[in-house]
């Protein structure tokens, strides 16, 4: 109970000219544990409504001498705006009481005489509503205040969120360029065991290159997904690194050629391919498709004598895009695509998967370029002369014989730079040659 009446207000004002009505009505509230404050006149009635806060109903005669009840409340209202006021009044006065309700905003008027129960009961009330549009008001301001810190805290949240969010996405640029150079880099980095690779064996020169490019063509015709791709690019620019442990002497043999021993050394290149770029995570699945690109559709390749679907099909690929450079390079025919092309029918089923075949015309064109070299002319460039578009028709090789680029490639401005940058580091002997339009484009 204390804590229901914590906090609520408890003050009233009697106003009345006539003493003992008001000391009546003091013993009578005070009874009912109210603060009663009382005046003999309206004057002395304003005075203590202006010295004394706690005061929450008002309380006054209509007739009194000097300044109506009606005037008081009407001032009373002035002073208190918040206070509650009732007006005491006879029955026949009805023009004081709609003076009252006009002039001083009365809560209610009573009528005398009262019936006291009445009367604590309408006081009682009064304080309640009074007391509940004091809260209500006290609720509301706090309401508002809260909004307004509400407001505040949401504006400095949302400028620390766009602050944070533009370091994050400061962060990620930085991040993605991060990635893309460390993409870049090992990128670089494959090709650089690619040309390390080549350069052991001179009878393959750009061999790794173009069974990549072919091989990064047809699956993507194949609508391989981008990560796979990836993996047989790689794969297909690391597939003979298990041929650096092979002797010199080997390296200039057909395997057709070699004796049991060299054929049995031989076959060791895939599983020493995969072997030597295992430790590196990100290249474990191109170490498997290394391992069986010299499996056969037939099941009689090596080393394992996988069969048909059961090879993953980046091998397969790799390994019809392997026998078609071997045999581009080897044949003599006018027109060599087409004469690929039959060499490659006639392996099919055998080494080579027959589903791959629709896939691979348009990439092997591609690959060689060789309808288009008509239409081009070969010119002799220095560097800063190159530009993206052009292709180039002879491998570019660094000073000490690391190959760069190979035949056919066509130039992107990552190529120039990276050219560039071999340049300064180890100088070309030679010039580099390109095909351009002979239009000048």
């Amino acid at each position: 109970m204390e804590r229901e009446n914590a906090g609520k207000c408890k003050g009233i004002l009697f106003v009345d000219d006539e003493e003992n009505i008001l000391r009546s009505l003091r013993r009578m509230f005070m009874a009912e544990d109210f603060e009663v404050h009382t005046a003999l006149s309206g004057s002395d009635g304003l005075e203590i409504l202006d010295e004394h806060d706690g005061i929450g109903l008002v309380i006054s005669d209509q007739k009194m001498p000097g300044m109506t009840g009606v005037e008081f409340l009407a001032k009373a209202r002035q002073i208190r705006p918040d206070c509650l006021r009732i007006l005491l009044t006879g029955y026949s006065d009805i023009n004081a009481v709609v003076d009252a309700i006009n002039q001083g905003g009365a809560y209610r008027y009573i009528t005398k005489p009262w019936n006291d129960e009445d009367l604590i009961l309408t006081v009682k009330d009064a304080m309640k509503v009074f007391n509940l549009t004091q809260e209500n008001r006290r609720l509301d301001e706090l309401v508002r205040s809260q909004n307004k810190r509400l407001r505040n805290w949401n504006a400095e949240l949302e400028k620390m969120v766009q602050e944070q969010t533009m370091e994050l996405s400061d962060q990620n640029d930085e991040l993605r360029k991060l990635a893309s150079r460390q993409h870049m880099n090992f990128e670089s980095m494959i090709l650089s065991f690619s040309s390390l690779i080549e350069l052991r064996d001179r009878n393959m020169q750009s061999h790794s290159r173009n069974v990549a490019d072919l091989s990064v063509r047809m699956a993507r015709k194949m609508g391989l997904s981008r990560e796979e791709v990836e993996c047989i690019k790689t794969a297909a620019l690391l597939h003979d690194i298990g041929k650096i442990g092979i002797p010199d002497a080997m390296l200039v043999k057909e395997p057709d050629e070699m004796n049991p021993d060299e054929t049995a050394e031989y076959r060791m290149h895939p599983v020493r391919g995969q072997a030597s770029i295992d430790s590196v995570v990100d290249l474990r699945g191109a170490g498997t498709l290394i391992r069986h690109h010299h499996e056969r559709f037939d099941g009689k390749g090596f080393p394992d004598q996988l069969k048909g679907n059961t090879i993953p099909v980046g091998s397969r690929i790799i390994a019809a895009a392997d026998f078609v450079d071997r045999t581009m390079s080897h044949v003599q025919e006018a027109k060599p695509i087409e004469a690929t092309l039959i060499c490659v029918e006639e392996e099919l089923n055998k080494s080579l998967d027959p589903s791959l075949l629709k896939y691979l015309r348009i990439p092997l064109e591609e690959t060689y370029r060789s309808n288009t070299f008509e239409a081009m002319v070969e010119k002799e460039l220095r560097i800063d002369e190159l530009q993206p578009g052009w292709v180039v028709s002879r491998d570019v090789k660094s000073g000490t014989g690391l190959l760069l680029l190979s035949k056919g490639v066509k130039l992107e401005e990552n190529h120039i730079q990276t050219l560039k940058r071999y340049f300064q580091v180890d100088p070309f002997r030679n010039a580099i040659f390109v095909l351009i339009n002979r239009q000048g484009r």
